[in-house]
């Protein structure tokens, strides 16, 4: 039986998270001369990757969720030009308010701020290690 998982809260940085920041920025840096939207994405998702895993913690639903929405705006983007850059980042950031949104709501929100938003998440976290409940993520 692995031990229990330590109950870390709150925003959090590494030193991979630093490295994979300076390296999407180089890769957008680098991709924004030649063709402006690859830098665009490449900054995007990794900007997203930060916030996510990293301020507000969200669950790896959400982050598919909002993954995917980014994909298929991406994608008609790119091939078809519609919708426009505009409208997918635009679209895209309503994605993100939203899984925030929800994210915040949830019993097993452990992120920024996590205390005045959710203060029973000592008691969830201990139900959830104790087993005693499923888990809400």
């Amino acid at each position: 039986m692995s031990p229990a998982p330590e109950f870390r809260p709150g925003f959090r940085f590494s030193a991979f998270d630093a490295l994979l920041l300076v390296v999407g920025l180089v890769g957008a840096a680098l991709a924004w001369p030649k063709t402006w939207w690859p830098g665009l994405v490449i900054a995007f998702v990794v900007g997203h990757f930060f916030l996510f895993c990293n301020v507000f913690r969200i669950s790896r639903g959400l982050e598919l969720i909002w993954a995917l929405n980014f994909i298929v705006l991406t994608r008609f983007t790119i091939v078809n030009g519609f919708p426009s850059w505009t409208a997918t980042v635009s679209l895209s950031l309503a994605v993100t308010f939203a899984v925030i949104g929800i994210g915040l709501r949830k019993p097993s929100y452990h992120g920024i701020g996590w205390r005045r938003v959710n203060p029973k998440l000592p008691q969830w976290w201990e139900s959830f290690i104790a087993g005693k409940d499923e888990p809400h993520a």
